[in-house]
């Protein structure tokens, strides 16, 4: 039976929320994008994930001081940013963000039938969907806990996997192995330009590979929607925060240098190859290391549908948690467990719609969705910045003088890259991203004061 007193339970804890901010960030946008980034920019996309990691470091840090200094902490994406942006932009964050999610979804769906694909080939896609669905759709049903104790592992997993790419990688340069195929392509381009090799398209090339680099690195902020279901969120969320920029470099950046230095990038950002996590192992000669990179991969895929299943379940419960009548009360129906049972419910529904599109639109789907996720993404990137900046500005003891600098100038890079992404992408992308947009600001309602 429902209780309005019922509340979202704080079991999660600090190591949870710790590998929570790897899980979302380590999907198909390394495994799948990582390619695709690099044949937009080259080895500029290097630069793409530092500036995008920067960027990211200094909007978590700003939601880690948003958290310190909230008394009562409130659930979704608006619980956050709710006392400095008001009523109605808290209210578009949460749904834009919840949009977001209900994309990577899609998205991230799309990537696991694509690696299910090559693993198993002959196999429908209904059926590698149906699989997925149902134990994302198990796990968060059960309790929070069991969510976060899977994630912990499977972010465990995908760590396992880009640290042994590291070890191997630094070892091959070491010893420039070429007999195994790997001609030291930095050697190679000693005759050449250093500008046409290392940047083959120009600044347009990176700030293309920024939409692709932005969806990968989308999910870090999921911290932010754990805040009502952690036992200590003002000690968890700045020690998830603090490592950010770490993991960013450890887990993007020294990969896709080992790509670039390994094999001709051109190569590495094939089309036709299934990652460069497979082509990288494939060719150092490890029997069935292309099945097996494949079958980690599709973890660490099913690893980000997880988290994304708990952060639109959360979202979507945040915005109908007070309502009294209509669909909202129906979803804000909370198990014995505590769990939104009809807003997982609801969100997982949407990997079935994802299965029908990607046999609709093929392997360009995935591309698509990902340019979408990146404008939304920004967009919820910029309201937490915003929401900071506010906070450094009206309270004295938030923000010193170079920390409000580098957040404005953050804030006004993103606004930046936003505009980019409008002006320069395909424009049903543009439309995409601001009918959501549209909506969410308009569906606003003033909650009714009490009489």
């Amino acid at each position: 039976m429902e209780n309005s007193d019922q509340k979202l339970k704080s079991s999660l804890k600090t190591r949870h929320i710790v590998m929570l901010s790897l899980g979302g960030a380590i999907g198909s946008g390394l495994f799948l994008g990582s390619g695709q980034a690099i044949a937009a920019a080259g080895p500029a996309v290097l630069i793409s994930y530092i500036l995008a990691g920067l960027m990211l470091y200094v909007v978590m840090y700003g939601v880690g001081q948003m958290v310190i200094h909230q008394e009562i902490h409130e659930s979704g994406m608006s619980g956050i940013v709710k006392a400095f942006v008001g009523g109605r932009m808290a209210h578009f964050t949460d749904w834009v963000y919840w949009a977001t999610w209900m994309a990577v979804l899609i998205a991230e769906e799309a990537g696991v039938s694509t690696f299910l694909g090559m693993l198993i080939p002959g196999v429908p896609l209904w059926v590698f969907a149906l699989i997925v669905a149902v134990l994302g759709t198990v796990i968060n049903l059960y309790s929070v806990r069991a969510f976060a104790e899977t994630e912990y592992w499977l972010a465990f997993i995908k760590v396992a996997v880009i640290i042994i790419l590291i070890v191997l990688g630094a070892y091959l340069l070491l010893i420039n192995d070429t007999h195994l195929g790997f001609t030291a392509p930095a050697v190679q381009k000693a005759s050449t330009s250093v500008a046409p090799s290392f940047a083959p398209h120009g600044f347009q090339g990176v700030l293309t590979s920024l939409l692709i680099v932005i969806f990968s690195f989308g999910g870090s902020e999921l911290v932010a929607v754990t805040v009502t279901e952690t036992e200590n969120p003002k000690e968890a969320l700045p020690k998830a925060v603090r490592g950010i920029l770490i993991r960013i470099i450890s887990f993007y950046v020294i990969p896709i240098f080992l790509f670039l230095q390994l094999l001709p990038w051109s190569k590495v950002s094939n089309p036709n190859a299934p990652s460069p996590f497979a082509t990288i192992f494939t060719k150092i000669g490890i029997p069935y290391a292309d099945k097996v990179i494949l079958l980690v991969i599709i973890i660490a895929i099913f690893s980000a549908v997880n988290s994304a299943i708990y952060a639109t379940s959360r979202s979507l419960y945040s915005r109908v948690q007070s309502s009294t009548h209509g669909i909202g009360k129906q979803l804000n129906h909370l198990n014995k467990n505590q769990v939104p049972i009809r807003a997982v419910l609801v969100s997982a529904a949407i990997l079935f719609l994802g299965v029908i599109l990607s046999a609709i639109f093929g392997s360009h789907f995935w591309g698509f969705v990902a340019g979408s996720i990146s404008f939304t993404i920004t967009i919820v990137w910029i309201m937490l910045l915003l929401a900071a900046s506010i906070m450094y500005f009206k309270r004295k003891e938030t923000g010193h003088l170079f920390l409000k600098l580098i957040t404005l100038f953050v804030l006004a890079l993103l606004i930046f890259v936003l505009i980019s992404q409008v002006v320069t992408n395909p424009v049903q992308l543009s439309i995409f991203a601001i009918v959501i947009c549209l909506l969410a600001f308009f569906s606003y309602r003033k909650p009714k004061k009490k009489a």
